[in-house]
Formats: structure tokens, C-alpha cells, sequence
């Protein structure tokens, strides 16, 4: 072979080369990063001995989750359809409740905590419903509303020593911040998020949250 012909060879394979890197390097950049939960064994499950149970079914055939902010007007938005399911499919979904205050509403970690401590005693339900239904009244403050939800805790006649008590209880705070990091983990980034036993639900409106699990629940 002729030294010319030894360095056409040389020139190709080097141009191939070249181009090989760049579409690897193109394909790479365009390609969205993997998150833990694409990876499936490293992500956390959607429903934990942590979570809160708001309907046990007696005759369960499926399990909806929300990830929520009780500050999120949308969270509010889509609130009376999941009350609605409750009313008619109760018998047969179960329905779970999972933390994950937005950082950028000032108050909704306020509300996370303020529903966790009246966990604490027996009264999850009361407390997140009152959220719901009061939110116009405190949403979108830009002070703290942590008065307010103690005025709540009040009204419930819970024991407004133990309140206080968990409030300042950093393991209450821990135990918001871990469902907040399994929602991120499992690819949640904004509220409010549904999974239907185990599968995110894609719904752009109350209404077809409604029509997606009454379907589901009728296969």
C-alpha cells in the first residue's frame, strides 16, 4: 500500500471517528436525565408504612395517592373530586395522602406540619379537610399563617400542649421532608400529583380524575 493511500485510510477512519463522538454527544445532550424513579429498583414505593390513609377500602381493588400542598389552589381545585370518590367508590378505592409542601408557597410547609401534629391525635381527617376549605382565607400570605392552623387545632379541641409540642418536634418536620423526597424521587414536580396503584396518573382535570378511576375500577 502506498504512503498516500496509508494516509487517505488514516483520514477516513479519523473522520469517522470524529463523527461517531459527535452524534454520541448529541444524542446524549438531547436525552432528559434519568430519575429514580426511571430506574425502578432505586425508587421508593409510592404507598409506605408512613403513609396516611384517609379511606380504607373494604373491598379494596385499587389505591390512589395524591401528592399534595395544602397552600396549591389546584390541590384545592381537584379537593372535591377526591371527596367525591370517597362518597362513590369508597367501598372499593383506597385513598392515601402524601406530603409535598411546594418551597415557594411560604405557608404550605406551616400547613404540612400543622396536619401531621393532628395526626399525632387521631385527627388527620378534620385538619386536612379544614385546610381545604379555609384555604381562600390564608393562602398566598406572605407571613407565617402558623397562628391560624393553631386556631384550628382549637376548635378541634385537640390538646393544645401536645399540638405546640409536635409543631417544634423536628421529627415532625423530618417526616414531612421524607414524603416530600420520595415524591421528588418518584418524578413528582408539582401538585397536585395522582398515582393509581402505583402508575402516575396524567389528568388535566378533576373531572378526568373522576373518569379515569371510575374506569379503572369498573375493569
Amino acid at each position: 500500500m502506498t504512503t498516500r493511500r496509508v494516509l487517505q485510510s488514516v483520514l477516513v477512519a479519523t473522520v469517522i471517528a470524529v463523527i461517531g463522538l459527535v452524534v454520541w454527544l448529541v444524542s446524549s445532550s438531547d436525552s432528559p436525565e434519568p430519575t429514580r424513579a426511571a430506574s425502578g429498583a432505586d425508587a421508593p414505593a409510592v404507598v409506605n408504612d408512613e403513609t396516611h390513609i384517609v379511606n380504607q377500602a373494604q373491598d379494596e381493588k385499587a389505591v390512589l395517592v395524591e401528592f399534595l400542598d395544602f397552600e396549591c389552589e389546584a390541590c384545592r381545585a381537584f379537593y372535591p373530586a377526591v371527596e367525591q370518590l370517597r362518597a362513590t367508590q369508597g367501598d372499593e378505592l383506597t385513598l392515601a395522602i402524601r406530603y409535598f409542601p411546594i418551597p415557594s408557597h411560604v405557608n404550605s410547609t406551616n400547613a404540612a406540619v400543622a396536619v401531621e401534629a393532628a395526626a399525632r391525635q387521631g385527627q388527620l381527617e378534620a385538619m386536612y379537610q379544614r385546610m381545604y376549605e379555609t384555604q381562600a382565607e390564608w393562602g398566598e400570605q406572605g407571613d407565617s399563617q402558623a397562628d391560624v392552623f393553631r386556631g384550628f387545632a382549637e376548635d378541634m379541641h385537640l390538646d393544645l400542649e401536645q399540638y405546640d409540642d409536635d409543631v417544634a418536634d423536628p421529627e415532625v418536620a423530618a417526616r414531612v421532608q421524607r414524603d416530600f423526597d420520595d415524591g421528588r424521587a418518584l418524578g413528582v414536580q408539582g401538585t397536585p400529583t395522582f398515582f393509581l396503584d402505583g402508575q402516575r396518573l396524567e389528568v388535566s382535570s378533576p373531572d378526568e380524575l373522576v373518569q379515569v378511576v371510575q374506569e379503572a375500577l369498573a375493569k
